[in-house]
C-alpha cells in the first residue's frame, strides 16, 4: 500500500463499514399467540446456531472497527489533539449509544424475524416508512460494498500496482498492472469471492468473518505491543498532495517516532489544525469529527443478524453493548499511546505511520486488506438479506417477486445474485469517493429511524409494548435522534435533505401502492394515546359561546339515497364532530350475534368513498325513537358530543340510488343482499336496496315507512329538544349534487349562487322577532356554509319580512346592524306579505265573531282559551305553545308561494325557521302537515331549530 492515500479514500474504505449482515429466514416458534405477527419459517435442515460471540459481537466489532485503528488513529490526534480527538469519541459513542439503546429495547419487545433494521422500523412504524427505510438501506449496502471493493483495490494497488507514472521506478513487489480496466478486473475479482461466500450461507459468512476477526485481532496486538518493543526512530514521510498550480508549500520529509515521552505528550494534547496533506484542504473539528465519526458506526451489524441467531433477544443486546465497549475503550486506549510516542508532524503528515513503526510492517496492511473485505462481505449479504425481506413483505408487488427464492438450507441465492449484480454495476464507475458521505448519511438515517419507532412505542404507551431491555426512556431515544440529524447535516447539509426528499418520496410511493398490511400502525397507537389525553382535558365546564361549533349526529335510513345530504353536512360541520348514525331494529337477545359488525366495513368504505370526515355509529334498538335516543345519549366522548341532530324529512318522495350509478353488473339480478353473496360484493354495494312504493312509504334519507310512523318521526324531533339538542330537518336533497351546483360556470362571478335565509318562524305571522336564539342559530349555520372554501362564491340572501303599513326602515336598519355586529356579510332583501298575513287574521277574525255571538261579554284572552277548547279535533291540532295562534292550509300555501316566487334565480340551499312540535302529542300529525305545506316543492331546504346560544357580538 502507498504512502499517499487520499482523505476521502480514507473515508472510502472505512465510512461505510455501517454495512451490516442481515441473516436467513427466522424460523416459527412452537407456538402463536392470536394476533402475534407470523415469522417467516426456515427450512428444517437449517436451524439457527449462532451465539451472542459469532453472531453478534464478531460483526459488530469488525463493523465498527473496520479501518479505522489502521489509518484514522493518527489522524484524529494529529489535528485535533489528544484532548479534542477523546472528546470527539466521546460524542460519536454517545450518540450510537443512544441508538444501541433503542436497538435493544426493540430486540427484546418480541420475536425477530429476518431484516434487522428494516424488520424493526417496519413493524414498529408501518409498511410506509419501514418500506422506504428499508429501500434507503438496501441501496447504502450496495454501494457500500462496492466502495469496500474499490477502497480494497486501491490499497492493493498502491501497494503491488505497478506505478502509472513512466518517471517512477517500480519496487520488487510492484508487479500487478494498472489502470481503469485492471482495477475493475481486481474489483470483480475481489467481489467474485465475496458472492461466493455469500452464496454458500450466513454461517460460511460467520466462519469466514471469525478468520478474518482473528487477522485484526492479531494485527492489533502486534499494534499495542510495537509502541512498547520498537525503539525511537525516523520515518520517511510521504509526498504531499501537489495543486495543479504548483504553489504547494514546502513539507518536512521526517518526522521522529519518540516512544513514550512526557514532552511528545505534551506536544500533542491541543488542537493543531492543518491542512489534509492528501487533499490540500484546510481541517476543523467538523472535518475531522464528520471523518472519524463515519469509522465509529455499524452498531446494527449483530442485530441484522436476528434470523441466524438462537435467542435474538438475549443476544443482541448483550453482543452490541459488548462490541461497543470494546471498540470504545480500543479507540481511547491507541490514542492516548499515538499521543505519548509520535511527533505532531507524523501524525499530521503520515496516516499510514503504523506500518512504519510496526515490528512486523505487513501485519498493518494485511489487518486493512482483511477488516476491508469482511466489511465488503457484510455489505452483500447485508443488501441481499434486506431485499428478501422486502419481497417477502410483498410492499413492490410483482418487482421483487424472484428475490422469495431460496434455497433448501434457506439461503436466499436470488437476492444475494440481484444485489451482487447492482453492486457490479456500481463498481464501473471506477472512483466513488462522493458517494462515500451519502452512504453514511442513509445509515445514520436508518439509525434515526430505529430511535424514532422506539420513541413511538414508548410514547404510545400500548401494553404490549414491555421490553426486557429497560435501560432505556424518551430522553435517549430523542438524544439519538437527535444526534443523528445533527451528523447527517454536519456530514454534507446536501447530501442529508437529498436523502430525507428521497426517503419521503418513497414514503409517498409505498403509501398509495402497496396493500394494507397487518403488522399494526404505530401511527394509530400514538393517536390514541394523545386523543384520550386531550380529550380528559376538553372540559365542558369550559365551554364558551365564542367558540361553539356545531358537533352533529345524522340519522341515515339508507346511504343510497342520503349522498347529498351527507356532503352537505360535512360541509356544515366546520371542523366540528360529525357522526353518521343508523338504527336496526331488532333484539339482541334473540339473535346469534351482533349483526352491526358485518356492517361497519361498508359504512367505513362510504365515509372514504365521499371523502368526508365523519365517525359511524350503529345500534340496535326495538324502534327508531329508541335507537335515536340511544345514539343521542352515547354518541361521542367527554366534550365532543352532537349538539346538532339532522332528520331526513318525513315525506313522500320516492328515493333515488345516488351512491351506485343504476347500470349495475348482472348480479343484482338476484338478490346480492343474501348472505351467500354478500361478502362477494364491494363494501359500497352491500347496503340494502331502496324499497320505494306508489303509497309513499319510503320517507327520504330517515324514514322508512314500514318502521316508523308520522307520530314516531315527530316523537322523535321532541326527543331531542327535550335533551337540549338542536334540530335540523332536511327535505328534497335526493338530486343535491353541491360538485354540480358549484362547478364552472355557477361560480364564475359571485353571485350566481344563493343561500337564502329565511330567519323568522313562518308558523307565527303575529311575531316577526329576528334576534330569537333559533334565529340567530339560523344565521350562524348558514354563516358556516358560506365560510367553507367551495361555497365562499355563494351570496347569503336575508328576507325581511314586512307589512306595508309598517315603517320598512326601522327593522332593516335593525337588522342590517346585527349582521354588521355579528360580521356576516349578506344581502337584506325586504318582502311585503300583507295579503299573507291577511288570510290568518281573516281565520282568526271568523273565529272570534262564532265565539262572540256566543259569549258576548268574554275578554280577548277568554275569547282565545275559549276557542281553543271549542275547536274541533283537527282545527285543535294547530294550537301548541310554540304556535298559540292557529294557521290554516289556505295561509301555509300563500307562505309557501311568496317564498317560491322570491327565488329568481332559485338558491342552492333554503334555511327556514322550525318551530317547536306541539306539547299534545295528539297534534303530531297536523304539525307535520304544516311542515309539509310549507316546504311543498322548495328544493334542498334545511328547516332549523336552535335551543342554545351559539353566536355572540363578544370579542
Amino acid at each position: 500500500m502507498t504512502e499517499r492515500t487520499p482523505l476521502l479514500n480514507y473515508r472510502l474504505v472505512a465510512s461505510v463499514n455501517e454495512s451490516e449482515p442481515l441473516s436467513a429466514p427466522a424460523s416459527r416458534a412452537p407456538e402463536e399467540l392470536p394476533g402475534s405477527p407470523r415469522p417467516r419459517s426456515s427450512p428444517k435442515g437449517q436451524p439457527k446456531k449462532l451465539s451472542v460471540f459469532f453472531g453478534v459481537v464478531i460483526p459488530t466489532l469488525l463493523s465498527m472497527f473496520s479501518v479505522v485503528v489502521f489509518l484514522r488513529i493518527g489522524f484524529v490526534v494529529g489535528q485535533a489533539g489528544l484532548y479534542q480527538g477523546i472528546l470527539m469519541f466521546v460524542v460519536a459513542y454517545f450518540i450510537i449509544s443512544m441508538t444501541v439503546l433503542s436497538v435493544c429495547a426493540i430486540s427484546t419487545n418480541g420475536a425477530l424475524d429476518a431484516g434487522g433494521a428494516y424488520y424493526m422500523i417496519s413493524r414498529a412504524l408501518g409498511p410506509e416508512f419501514g418500506g422506504s427505510i428499508g429501500i434507503m438501506f438496501f441501496f447504502a449496502n450496495v454501494c457500500g460494498s462496492a466502495l469496500f471493493v474499490l477502497g480494497l483495490v486501491e490499497a492493493i494497488m498502491g501497494t503491488f500496482g505497478i506505478p502509472e507514472d513512466p518517471t517512477v521506478v517500480p519496487s520488487t513487489h510492484q508487479v500487478l498492472p494498472s489502470g481503469y480496466w485492471w482495477s475493475l478486473l481486481y474489483g470483480t475479482a475481489i467481489l467474485l469471492l465475496c458472492l461466493i461466500v455469500c452464496l454458500v450461507g450466513a454461517h460460511i459468512y460467520a466462519k469466514a468473518t471469525f478468520v478474518i476477526f482473528l487477522v485484526v485481532i492479531l494485527a492489533l496486538i502486534m499494534i499495542f505491543v510495537s509502541f512498547f518493543v520498537v525503539k525511537p526512530k525516523m520515518v520517511t514521510l510521504p509526498s504531499p498532495f501537489k495543486p495543479s498550480n504548483g504553489t504547494s508549500p514546502v513539507y518536512p520529509t521526517t518526522a521522529n517516532f519518540t516512544g513514550f515521552k512526557l514532552e511528545t505528550l505534551l506536544g500533542n494534547l491541543k488542537a493543531g489544525y492543518v491542512e489534509d496533506y492528501t487533499t490540500g484542504k484546510m481541517m476543523s473539528f467538523a472535518t475531522v469529527f464528520a471523518v472519524m465519526f463515519n469509522g465509529c458506526t455499524g452498531i446494527m451489524a449483530g442485530s441484522n443478524m436476528s434470523g441466524d441467531l438462537k435467542n435474538p433477544s438475549f443476544s443482541i443486546p448483550r453482543g452490541t453493548i459488548t462490541a461497543v465497549i470494546f471498540t470504545y475503550i480500543i479507540y481511547n486506549m491507541l490514542c492516548l499511546m499515538v499521543a505519548c510516542s509520535c511527533d505532531r508532524v507524523l501524525l499530521q503528515r503520515d496516516y499510514s505511520f503504523l506500518r512504519a513503526i510496526n515490528i512486523w510492517e505487513p501485519v498493518v496492511i494485511i489487518g486493512v486488506y482483511s477488516s476491508t473485505i469482511s466489511a465488503s462481505m457484510s455489505n452483500l449479504i447485508g443488501a441481499s438479506r434486506i431485499l428478501y425481506a422486502l419481497a417477502k413483505d410483498d410492499l413492490f408487488g410483482k418487482v421483487l417477486c424472484l428475490a422469495k427464492k431460496t434455497s433448501q438450507s434457506g439461503n436466499p441465492w436470488v437476492a444475494v445474485l440481484m444485489s451482487w449484480f447492482l453492486v457490479q454495476l456500481v463498481l464501473f464507475s471506477g472512483k466513488l469517493n462522493t458517494i462515500a458521505s451519502i452512504v453514511t448519511i442513509f445509515f445514520l438515517l436508518v439509525y434515526a429511524a430505529v430511535d424514532l419507532a422506539c420513541l413511538a412505542l414508548e410514547w404510545a404507551s400500548a401494553p404490549n409494548f414491555r421490553p426486557t431491555f429497560r435501560y432505556f426512556t424518551w430522553h435517549t431515544c430523542i438524544l439519538g435522534i437527535i444526534g443523528c440529524a445533527i451528523m447527517m447535516f454536519l456530514i454534507n447539509p446536501i447530501y442529508a435533505s437529498a436523502s430525507i426528499a428521497f426517503m419521503l418520496l418513497l414514503l409517498l410511493l409505498i403509501h398509495y401502492l402497496s396493500p394494507t398490511s397487518s403488522w399494526g400502525y404505530i401511527s394509530q397507537a400514538l393517536i390514541f394515546h394523545q386523543v384520550r389525553k386531550y380529550l380528559l382535558m376538553l372540559d365542558v365546564r369550559k365551554d364558551h359561546i365564542k367558540f361553539w361549533r356545531p358537533q352533529i349526529l345524522l340519522m341515515v335510513s339508507n346511504p343510497r339515497s342520503s349522498v347529498g345530504l351527507i356532503t352537505l353536512i360535512n360541509d356544515l360541520k366546520k371542523s366540528g364532530l360529525y357522526v353518521l348514525g343508523h338504527v336496526q331494529l331488532g333484539d339482541l337477545s334473540t339473535l346469534p350475534s351482533d349483526p352491526l359488525q358485518a356492517q361497519y366495513d361498508s359504512w367505513l368504505a362510504l365515509v372514504d368513498h365521499l371523502n368526508i370526515k365523519a365517525f359511524v355509529n350503529l345500534t340496535l334498538a326495538d324502534s327508531v325513537r329508541h335507537g335515536v335516543q340511544h345514539l343521542l345519549f352515547i354518541s361521542g366522548l367527554g366534550g365532543m358530543r352532537p349538539n346538532t341532530l339532522v332528520l331526513g324529512f318525513y315525506d313522500d318522495c320516492l328515493p333515488k340510488d345516488k351512491l351506485i350509478e343504476s347500470s349495475m353488473s348482472s348480479t343484482e339480478s338476484t338478490d346480492p343482499f343474501s348472505p351467500s353473496q354478500d361478502l362477494e360484493l364491494p363494501p359500497l354495494h352491500r347496503f340494502a336496496s331502496l324499497r320505494g312504493s306508489s303509497d309513499g312509504q319510503d320517507y327520504g334519507e330517515f324514514g322508512d315507512g314500514k318502521v316508523l310512523g308520522a307520530q314516531e318521526y315527530v316523537s322523535v324531533i321532541s326527543d331531542a329538544m327535550k335533551m337540549l339538542k338542536n334540530v335540523v330537518l332536511a327535505r328534497y336533497f335526493n338530486d343535491f349534487d353541491k360538485a354540480r351546483i358549484l362547478s364552472p360556470p355557477s361560480i364564475l362571478a359571485k353571485g350566481n349562487v344563493f343561500v337564502d335565509v329565511w330567519p323568522v318562524n313562518l308558523l307565527r305571522p303575529d311575531s316577526c322577532s329576528y334576534v330569537d336564539t333559533c334565529s340567530l342559530f339560523l344565521l350562524q349555520l348558514a354563516c358556516i356554509l358560506n365560510m367553507v372554501k367551495a361555497w365562499r362564491k355563494a351570496t347569503l340572501r336575508l328576507f325581511l319580512c314586512v307589512e306595508e303599513g309598517r315603517s320598512v326602515r326601522g327593522p332593516e336598519a335593525k337588522l342590517g346592524q346585527l349582521l354588521k355586529d355579528l360580521r356576516i356579510k349578506a344581502q337584506v332583501k325586504t318582502v311585503p306579505w300583507d295579503q299573507v298575513v291577511a288570510l290568518h287574521w281573516q281565520r282568526q277574525s271568523g273565529i272570534n265573531k262564532n265565539l262572540m255571538s256566543k259569549s258576548p261579554d268574554l275578554t280577548a284572552d277568554e275569547m282565545e282559551a275559549r276557542a281553543i277548547e271549542e275547536e274541533s279535533e283537527e282545527d285543535y291540532a294547530n294550537s301548541f305553545p310554540s304556535n298559540a295562534t292557529r294557521v290554516s292550509d289556505d295561509y301555509l300555501v300563500a307562505v309557501n308561494k311568496l317564498i317560491l316566487d322570491q327565488a329568481m334565480p332559485p338558491p342552492a340551499v333554503r334555511f327556514l325557521y322550525l318551530p317547536r312540535p306541539p306539547a299534545d302529542t295528539r297534534r303530531y300529525a297536523t304539525y307535520l302537515h304544516q311542515l309539509d305545506l310549507l316546504t311543498q316543492d322548495l328544493g334542498p331546504t334545511l328547516l332549523i331549530h336552535g335551543v342554545t346560544p351559539v353566536i355572540t357580538t363578544d370579542l
